[in-house]
Parts: structure tokens; C-alpha cells; sequence
């Protein structure tokens, strides 16, 4: 008697081909975080988006039974051996549409189509990998993060706590003891059990991060989205892995001033350029309101470097005072789009900052001249470094 073993794995297959569409989902949305980050139908709306990405088809090898033994394409006399070639690049092969050298080309594609994925799958890839550096502990603690956890059984509560299990297990007791059968019904108050819980607190360190965004005439409609598709996903990546931080959004030209959210994504390009208005700007509300000790502070400031040349000095002088004062000082500038390799390397502010500041090892400049530059940015900006709380 013969005894069959069943692959249980097949009845699983379509639980299998699922896991392995999104693992190829997630490969695709990989490979093309750089383009995805920048992508203008996210940085446009109000984050709340399907994203389409392209994904290479997955055709399945088969076996099919060919009664008449027929001959096919590609398939040999049976004479070659090991080492024989076979058809060369450019020369036509066995099959249709191998090789040729026509202008079009007549090689066959790959099939690739589009999924959609929800944005806040992407930026959970995104920001797998991300952190506030030199994040410390600080005197004051902000408002704790609070979620319940039940942790008790009683016998009294609300009815919207009643555990309906244990509420069982007490009535087929109680019924063996009194009626010597342990079966379901007549309840009493006594039977019932009620779930208790308590708040699990966990508290996180104070932390301010400080937008500064250059709004001068000369940030064209180019530099102007960049700087936005950064500050997009910062704040989005700030609120998505911390509780209690908060943002303060600054924009300027010769002068600089506090705006809302709203004004600094919307806020069109005007004026002169005085970078240091807005590194006293920031200087000021720190001192103010975020006191170093209580507080861990992160200015972040994009422009295009251009800036009023008397104000170097200060700039420089306030940016070292900032980083002295900050737990991370981050310096973008955003350079013209298809700019050649010689001004690409010769950003104006940045290129003082590097020189002046070096050896600060708390100050971050990056040069962004794409928008596929946007996301190694935020890498940069936001990588593993110092302590983590």
C-alpha cells in the first residue's frame, strides 16, 4: 500500500506568491528611493498619496508535455557539447527576435509595470535608518507618551472591560460546585471578571528642530522645491518616530522672520540675501524659549550659497556660535540644476563654511544639484552618529 505525502506547500502558494510580490515591492522602492523622495505628485500633496513604482514581471518556469516530439526553436541537433558556441551578440540566433542589428533593435524587452504603494510604506523604508544624532538626555522631560497595557483581573469594572473568557471559566465552576455538572448558564455577579489596566509611560527627551529656508529672490522655482522636498520629509519623518519634538520654521531674505507651517511650504522667492538675520533669528528664540539645557536643538538651513559678501563674516561667526550651542548644525546648498562639474564644486557659502568650521565635527554641509540628491541628504543629515536615547 502505497502511502502519499502532500506538499501542504501548495495550498499555501498563493500565500507564498503575496509575500513574494511585496518583498519585490519593497527591492523596487529601494532602488529607487532617490527618485521616489523627490517625486513631485508627494512633495505637491498633502502626504496622503498612492506612489506608482515600476516593478520587473515575474514569469514562472513551466513544464509542458509535448506528445509528438516535435522539434523547437533553439533546441539543437543533440551533436553540441560543452564549450560550443552558440550565437554570438549581433548575430541572429535560433529564435525569433535574438540578435540582429537592425536601427530599431529587435531584441525583446523585459515586462515591467507599476504598483502602487501607500506613501506611508515608503516612508517607513525611508526612515528605517534614521535618527536624531547626538540625541542626549536632558533635565526636563517632555509630556510622556502614554498607551494602555492591562496587567490585572477583578471582579468589579465596566462593563466594556468584561472578559468574556474568564467571565465563562468562573460560571462552568461555580455550576460543577453546585449542580455537579459544569455547564454554561445562570449567570451571577459573582461569575463575572472584569480586565484592569494601567498606563505605560515612557518618557522621551526635549528636542527642537529649527527649519531655516532661504526665500530670496534668487532661490528659483528649482531650488525652491528642493529645499521643500527636503523639509517634507523631515517634518514627516519627525513625527513619525518622535512624540515631542517640535518644529520651529524660519524663512528669510535680507531679514528673517517666524512663520506657520503653511507659509513656509507656500512662501514665494523675493529680495536680497543676509544669511546671518536668520542664524540671530534662531539664536534668539533658542535662548528664549529652548534653553540648551532643557533642550536638544537641531537648526537646519538650505540655500543656494549666494549671499550678501559684507555678511560672510557674521554668517560664519553666528553658524560657529549655533553649532557650539546646537547638538547638530546641518548647512544644505542647493546648486543650479544641470550646473557644470566646475560650479557644482564651487558653492559660495558652503565653501566658507567648510573652510571656517572643519573641525567642528557637529556641522554638516551638502551640496544638492539634483533631486535624486535629496534623499543621500537626509542620509546624510539624519545618520547613525553619536548617543541614542
Amino acid at each position: 500500500m502505497a502511502i502519499r505525502q502532500q506538499d501542504w506547500s501548495l495550498q499555501r502558494k498563493g500565500v507564498i506568491d503575496q509575500e513574494r510580490h511585496k518583498e519585490r515591492v519593497k527591492d523596487a522602492i529601494r532602488k529607487n528611493l532617490g527618485s521616489i523622495v523627490s517625486n513631485e505628485s508627494i512633495i505637491l500633496s498633502d502626504g496622503s498619496k498612492t506612489v506608482k513604482v515600476p516593478i520587473r514581471s515575474l514569469d514562472e518556469y513551466k513544464f509542458r508535455f509535448d506528445r509528438h516530439k516535435q522539434k523547437h526553436v533553439a533546441q539543437g541537433d543533440g551533436n553540441s557539447k560543452v564549450g560550443d558556441v552558440v550565437a554570438r551578440e549581433g548575430q541572429p540566433g535560433n529564435g525569433p527576435g535574438k540578435g540582429g542589428s537592425g536601427p530599431a533593435g529587435s531584441d525583446p524587452g523585459q515586462d515591467y509595470y507599476e504598483a502602487e504603494v501607500n506613501i506611508d510604506d515608503i516612508a517607513a523604508l525611508i526612515f528605517e535608518d534614521l535618527q536624531l544624532p547626538f540625541l542626549e538626555e536632558r533635565a526636563n522631560k517632555a509630556m510622556p507618551a502614554r498607551t494602555t497595557r492591562f496587567t490585572e483581573i477583578r471582579r468589579t469594572g465596566p462593563f466594556s472591560n468584561l472578559d468574556k473568557r474568564r467571565s465563562i471559566i468562573e460560571n462552568l465552576k461555580r455550576n460543577a460546585v453546585e449542580k455537579g455538572r459544569a455547564q454554561v448558564g445562570g449567570f451571577k455577579k459573582e461569575d463575572l471578571r472584569f480586565k484592569s489596566w494601567e498606563e505605560d509611560i515612557r518618557f522621551e527627551s526635549n528636542a527642537v528642530v529649527l527649519a531655516l529656508m532661504d526665500v530670496s529672490g534668487s532661490m528659483g522655482e528649482f531650488k525652491k522645491y528642493i529645499a521643500r522636498s527636503f523639509y517634507f520629509w523631515m517634518v514627516r519623518f519627525l513625527r513619525t518616530k518622535y512624540d515631542n519634538v517640535e518644529i520651529v520654521f524660519i524663512s528669510h531674505h535680507t531679514e528673517a522672520k517666524e512663520v506657520t507651517e503653511e507659509q513656509f511650504f507656500t512662501q514665494g522667492e523675493s529680495g536680497g540675501t543676509v544669511v546671518s538675520s536668520a542664524y540671530k533669528l534662531a539664536l534668539d528664540i533658542i535662548e528664549k524659549r529652548y534653553p540648551p539645557n532643557d533642550w536638544n536643538v537641531y537648526p537646519f538651513h538650505f540655500s543656494d550659497g549666494d549671499n550678501y559678501y559684507s555678511d560672510n563674516e557674521e554668517a560664519v561667526r553666528l553658524a560657529d556660535k549655533l553649532i557650539a550651542t546646537c547638538n547638530l548644525f546641518g548647512y544644505g546648498e542647493i546648486g543650479d540644476e544641470g550646473a557644470s562639474s566646475y560650479r557644482r564644486s564651487s558653492g559660495a557659502l558652503l565653501s566658507i563654511f567648510k573652510e571656517h568650521l572643519k573641525q567642528q565635527h557637529r556641522f554638516i554641509g551638502v551640496r544638492i544639484d539634483s533631486k535624486e540628491d535629496v534623499y543621500p541628504a537626509l542620509k546624510e543629515f539624519f545618520g547613525t552618529r553619536g548617543i541614542k536615547v
